[in-house]
């Protein structure tokens, strides 16, 4: 036997020693269609395949910073145990309370109250609302945001928070590593925040030289901001001018379009609570209870008092928290429903949920961009939209060249939720997010306010129309739509 056939032996084993060991090794606990694209690309290609899905297949995190938020959530459930399923003085549904309860199991955050302080939908006037909090600020200013840039729109913001240091208030700021760094004046942002004075870190680092590695695919998605304890904001914007610094952005119109909020009251405490999870997962500091986290006494409800609950999620978490309440959320629906997600790829029981409120009556609404500014999730976005006209949503394109990047969901007029999570993979298990839910004032006719505003912008796609798309798209939509699973 010759030295070649040999080696075509050895290699027709291992390759089947591959396939064999997957079939029984992916499947363990994972989704049907992750399973079946994983097991596609080992199969296909399994010298690839195989070191692939080692590397980035797991959904989830199972080391240091699992370990991290398991200890925190025994310790936010033991801070918070004198409180009740509901604040004193207010009433929700039994298919509501249950929802609180579930969220209070996965995240451990209670239900509080907490003021809604206003919407912003415009960046400028959002960043302006910040900075003016900032400029108030008396003892601390924490900053999460996933991309940043000291740019001329966000400069103001930049300079007052130098400005605070200057006076004595303590500025902590966390940015995601691989989110931020690739806009203009990276090395110069980082230099200019030293030299403010900001006690600044990059979170989910990657800097082996360093010894700071960590799965190249995760992120922190989070966007939140909390000065004194007192005032909070969070929701989908970034800190970066609408265009993304980018002079053909500029040039053809395209800004992205977010929606954002600011908060008084008891919920900053919770707001508070996830910063100081991920600062204590960057840093290795503890935020101080006494210093960092204000309680007043529960208002009554109504107006822009709101009972409000956050949900915390990403790969830390082994239940998926922001999945479980979008589903269960959609299945509460008995009149209406609309969604905003710039990236809208939901798994199967999701989109069940979805297409199954609208089979049973239900109107539901799916506000999303005409164009994506992803290509691969733009395209596996798109492989869903004939099975959900077939049922009856109704699918509103917001136009181009503007990119709809905010991220909200309303079910009947009883209940909202907003915050950095979009309906798709990468939230629900690559994306560390934060979401905030609330009933019972102001908040879910402001985001049917917002709402209105983004319909009467959007052209609504039809069957028909979509029924008419070249076999070539149709293609690309559904090949994306199967690297999509590939968690």
């Amino acid at each position: 036997m010759t030295l070649a056939q040999v080696l075509s032996i050895l290699f027709i084993i291992v390759d089947y020693g591959i396939k064999i060991v997957a079939i029984g090794v992916v499947p363990e606990n994972r989704r049907p269609s992750s399973s079946s694209a994983w097991l596609l690309i080992i199969l296909l290609l399994p010298v690839v395949g195989l070191p692939l899905f080692f590397l980035i297949g797991s959904p989830y995190v199972r080391g240091r910073r699992n370990k991290i938020q398991v200890q925190a959530n025994e310790r936010l459930e033991l801070g918070n145990q004198e409180r009740t399923t509901l604040p004193q003085g207010v009433e929700a549904s039994p298919e509501i309370t249950s929802l609180i309860s579930l969220n209070r199991r996965l995240t451990a955050l209670p239900c509080v109250t907490g003021v809604n302080e206003g919407l912003f939908g415009d960046a400028r006037e959002y960043y302006a609302a910040m900075t003016e909090a900032v400029r108030g600020a008396k003892s601390f200013v924490h900053v999460e945001i996933y991309i940043m840039a000291w740019d001329e729109t966000t400069h103001d913001f930049f300079n007052a928070l130098r400005e605070a240091v200057e006076r004595g208030v303590s500025v902590k700021l966390l940015m995601d590593h691989l989110g931020s760094r690739g806009y203009p004046g990276w090395k110069d942002f980082k230099r200019r925040l030293t030299n403010a004075g900001i006690n600044w870190h990059l979170m989910m680092p990657i800097d082996p030289l360093r010894g700071r590695w960590r799965r190249p695919d995760l992120r922190n998605h989070r966007k939140l901001m909390i000065v004194d304890g007192t005032t909070a904001f969070m929701g989908s914007h970034n800190l970066i001018d609408p265009t993304y610094d980018s002079a053909k952005n500029a040039e053809i119109g395209r800004e992205w379009h977010d929606l954002s909020m600011q908060l008084s009251g008891n919920i900053v405490s919770l707001v508070q609570s996830v910063f100081a999870v991920d600062w204590y997962s960057e840093t290795g500091e503890t935020l101080t209870a006494d210093e960092h986290f204000v309680r007043v006494p529960d208002p009554e409800l109504g107006g822009p008092v709101n009972a409000m609950q956050i949900v915390p999620s990403g790969p830390g978490f082994l239940t998926e928290p922001n999945l479980r309440l979008f589903t269960s959320l959609i299945y509460l629906a008995t009149t209406k429903i609309a969604i905003t997600s710039p990236y809208f790829v939901p798994d199967e029981p999701l989109l069940n949920a979805i297409t199954s409120a609208a089979y049973r009556g239900v109107r539901v609404d799916l506000f999303v961009g005409e164009k994506a500014d992803q290509f691969m999730v733009g395209h596996a976005q798109r492989s869903y939209y004939r099975a959900l006209l077939e049922a009856g949503v109704h699918i509103y394109m917001y136009p181009a060249p503007s990119v709809l990047h905010a991220k909200y969901l309303t079910i009947d007029d009883e209940v909202g939720v907003i915050g950095s999570s979009n309906l798709d993979f990468r939230s629900f298990y690559l994306d560390y997010e934060v979401s905030l839910m609330g009933f019972g004032g102001d908040l879910v006719a402001s985001l049917q306010a917002n709402d209105a505003r983004y319909r009467e912008l959007s052209k609504e796609l039809t069957l028909q129309e979509w029924l008419e798309q070249p076999w070539y798209a149709r293609y690309v939509d559904n090949v994306m739509r199967l690297t999509s699973a590939l968690q």
